[in-house]
């Protein structure tokens, strides 16, 4: 196995476990590199904020900026208290995008229920948006091949 050629990838839930997988307080002992770098679609940074989060590898976070079922404001944040530990974040906030926004083809949806929301009302909305879709494609392929 070569862990330099292996880059995290999580989709929300998942992508708020890429970001404490990355963390420096995570690494592995034998100071060998473990990860080339990692992906974070849409996750959730607000404990992590709070945990002052920074990244032992290049880390890129992919956010909508009007998902209301986390807080891209919460990344960015996260992201911007990290310059000083580490320069190893970069994040992207899509305009009028929502989660779920790289979904290949669902129309923007509002679902009820939730036990996580922005607001707390359990109400979200989902769905693709196509712009954001095909340049989070690019950057993501740019990010795994730079």
């Amino acid at each position: 196995m070569k862990p330099d050629h292996i880059s995290l990838l999580g989709w929300s839930n998942g992508g708020v476990s890429v970001l404490w997988s990355v963390r420096p307080q995570a690494r592995i002992k034998d100071d060998k590199p473990d990860f080339r770098s990692a992906v974070a679609f849409y996750p959730g940074c607000r404990r992590l904020e709070a945990a002052a989060w920074s990244a032992r590898v290049p880390t890129l976070i992919l956010s909508g900026a009007v998902d209301d079922v986390v807080s891209a404001r919460a990344c960015e944040q996260m992201v911007s208290g990290a310059r000083g530990r580490t320069a190893r974040a970069t994040i992207i906030v899509y305009p009028g995008a929502y989660h779920d926004f790289d979904h290949p083809n669902r129309g923007v949806q509002v679902r009820t229920g939730y036990a996580f929301s922005n607001d707390g009302s359990g109400r979200i909305h989902t769905g693709s948006n196509p712009a954001a879709r095909t340049d989070s494609h690019r950057r993501v392929m740019q990010w795994l091949t730079r």
